[in-house]
């Protein structure tokens, strides 16, 4: 999961520490060994910040002397990492490994293809974890699987990872003060966000409420969900699961009808007016201002959303939409699940000793040690084989420390669902939280877009595809919420985006999920 979509709580507080880290931490020429005449790897890893070296201590550091090798690690911050990359890739000095998918896209990875060595003879021979876990979870190895057949990266699944993602919240305090029950359906929401609007909520006199406004998630997408909008990840480019084939959501009718739905309620004034022209400073300005003036706001739990106003929030239960159904955000496969997380060079010698080490980060145990910090440091082992996540010092928040302490959302590893029920997390922890919530909504979830593969030429194809429709879309959308029309333009609208090759790229991507399917099912 990336930091900025799938551990949103930590956003503010990344932006706060992020500081000035030397370009990497070793320049050293690869080495097939070191003077002891134990093989000797240079590994290249970003870090979202300058959190310091103790992410390798413990777990990671262990393993590898266990395992009789040395690593030495490229640490880049990812501020820098842009214009370190292409450097890296073309100065002829490749590391033996990438880890973790923030370092190359899909994109990247097939345009250097020639770069990296295919692994699957390696797993097959050294990595009896990662070979059950492919047993266990088949679109785990199907999301690695390149339609050529080789698999050039390992995979991930993170252990305690709610099913449903970004939610809406909605200020628990206002609704109490004005006598309000908590919405129902799409009309009742209305109905509530018309009084946060007329009826001074916050009671500071001033005509000063946001009744939806700024949050951390697309604000298209989540006023317009009871109309059976999944709000994806945008790894999934905007593709959905409808009746079970795939579709790209902004030309479906309940898309159209969601449009047309919150254009009538910004014309009444219940949406922030600057809410598609504001940067994010100014949308946390909004949510996080000292007396609260918005109503309701999406993203990942409200402490991540609102800060200090957290306890004025609650989660805004799923509401029923025109067709009796209630929906949520929910695609696992890509907040949960994800490849490029160690990618081997063709600089590297003593490939299966790395490989048989990579496969140590493959168990239960290993897993929450380098999502949370390594036993004695995040976590312990407790006698009856659970394992407890330890409470931060005073002053840290368990997302940050987990981050200083360990590897967190990057690099390889495999939890077992099941294995979820034996972990203890403090109340305090922000996955504590989340999770609470899943619990409750998670039934409300429908089939997503799976993280499906593309050949090179396809990813070159559809990236371009997507860049113009995307742009395209995004530009009408806000247009009609702000200005309606949609009834009135729907036909051209589909008319310009087949002209830019909507047919092209749908096909493309329902060819990659039929590979998905039967990777999956075979």
């Amino acid at each position: 999961m990336k930091i900025s979509q799938r551990v949103l709580a930590s956003g503010v507080a990344l932006a706060a520490l992020a500081g000035v880290m030397s370009g990497c931490s070793s320049n050293a020429k690869n080495n097939a060994s070191d003077t002891s005449g134990k093989p000797s790897y240079r590994i290249t890893t970003v870090r979202w910040s300058d959190w310091g070296n103790k992410f390798t201590k413990g777990f990671v550091d262990n393993s590898a002397k266990k395992s009789g090798i040395k690593v030495k690690w490229d640490t880049y911050l990812n501020s820098d990492w842009p214009d370190k990359k292409s450097v890296v890739m073309s100065g002829g000095d490749l590391p033996d490994a990438f880890w973790g998918d923030i370092c190359l896209t899909d994109a990247e990875v097939a345009k250097n293809q020639d770069s990296f060595i295919p692994l699957e003879k390696y797993i097959k021979k050294d990595m009896p974890n990662l070979e059950r876990a492919f047993k266990k979870d088949p679109s785990l190895k199907a999301m690695v699987t390149s339609p050529n057949g080789h698999i050039y990266s390992l995979p991930k699944k993170s252990p305690m990872r709610p099913k449903i993602t970004n939610q809406l919240f909605i200020n628990k305090t206002w609704l109490d003060k004005l006598h309000l029950q908590m919405p129902d359906n799409y009309k009742d929401f209305i109905t509530v966000l018309e009084a946060f609007k007329n009826d001074d909520p916050n009671g500071n006199g001033k005509h000063d409420e946001i009744p939806y406004g700024a949050g951390n998630d697309d604000a298209i997408l989540n006023f317009i969900q009871p109309f059976g909008i999944t709000s994806p990840n945008p790894a999934a480019q905007n593709m959905a699961m409808q009746n079970g084939k795939p579709v790209y959501q902004p030309v479906t009718s309940n898309y159209k009808a969601g449009i047309a739905y919150m254009a009538d309620a910004f014309k009444k004034g219940l949406i922030d007016p600057q809410i598609f022209t504001e940067d994010a400073s100014q949308g946390q300005a909004k949510v996080q201002a000292k007396t609260p003036i918005v109503g309701v706001a999406a993203g990942w739990t409200a402490d991540a959303i609102f800060g200090a106003n957290a306890d004025q929030y609650v989660a805004l239960p799923p509401l029923k939409g025109p067709d009796g159904k209630r929906y949520v955000n929910s695609d696992p496969e890509h907040w949960n699940y994800s490849r490029n997380e160690m990618l081997v060079t063709t600089h590297a010698k003593n490939v299966d000793k790395l490989m048989k080490w990579a496969d140590k980060f493959y168990t239960n145990d290993a897993s929450l040690q380098t999502y949370y910090g390594s036993f004695g440091v995040g976590t312990k082992k407790l006698s009856d084989g659970r394992i407890q996540v330890l409470t931060p010092p005073k002053g840290q928040s368990s997302d940050i420390f987990a981050w200083t302490n360990s590897f967190r959302d990057f690099g390889p590893k495999y939890s077992d669902q099941s294995f979820d029920k034996k972990v203890i997390l403090p109340k305090s922890n922000g996955d504590y939280e989340k999770l609470q919530l899943d619990a409750k909504y998670k039934k409300y979830a429908r089939p997503a877009f799976p993280n499906v593969t593309f050949s090179p030429e396809e990813l070159q194809k559809t990236s371009q595809e997507y860049t113009d429709i995307s742009t395209f879309v995004t530009q009408q959308s806000s247009k009609w919420v702000t200005k309606g029309g949609v009834d009135k333009d729907w036909n051209g609208y589909i008319s310009k985006l087949n002209q830019m090759g909507l047919k092209d790229f749908v096909k493309t991507q329902r060819t990659a999920y039929s590979r998905y399917e039967k990777s999956v099912n075979k």
